[in-house]
């Protein structure tokens, strides 16, 4: 047993490399070549100089986008940070209330002034006008 491992491992060994199955030189024409170092590193060079460029250019694309498209980024930003700011009170108002007598205290404020702004503002007629001024004042002073 010990003496055909021997030969079968000295049989390997004797090949000459003419009968290892060399192939001729029409059969290595057809063959795929194997790049050099050289190219395969130029070729990941070539990839990070894209990828470089593509991020150096990212901010000018970016801010294309934003020139072209402005008012409609503007208007979903208004409309988000609305939602936002319309969520977060919600959650104070409902924080607030969970502690005991804010809430009715808080809606006697209310009830409160409401009657005193509506004697105050809303029965004649020369107080509706004082107050339509006042409105139109700060119209003017917030839009200009």
């Amino acid at each position: 047993m010990m003496e055909t491992q021997a030969q079968q491992r000295s049989q390997g060994n004797s090949a000459l490399p003419e009968d290892s199955g060399s192939f001729s030189d029409a059969d290595n024409r057809r063959l795929p070549k194997l790049l050099a170092p050289k190219q395969s590193e130029s070729q990941w060079q070539q990839i990070i100089r894209q990828i470089v460029e593509f991020f150096n250019q990212l901010p000018d694309y970016l801010g294309s986008i934003f020139n072209n498209n402005k008012q409609g980024l503007i208007t979903v930003a208004l409309i988000l940070s609305a939602f936002v700011t319309v969520k977060v009170a919600i959650a104070l108002l409902d924080a607030v209330n969970d502690f005991p007598l804010l809430q009715p205290i808080f809606e006697l404020i209310g009830l409160f002034y409401s009657i005193w702004f509506t004697f105050r503002y809303l029965i004649k007629y020369e107080t509706r006008q004082e107050l339509a001024q006042k409105f139109n004042a700060f119209k003017q002073e917030s839009l200009g």
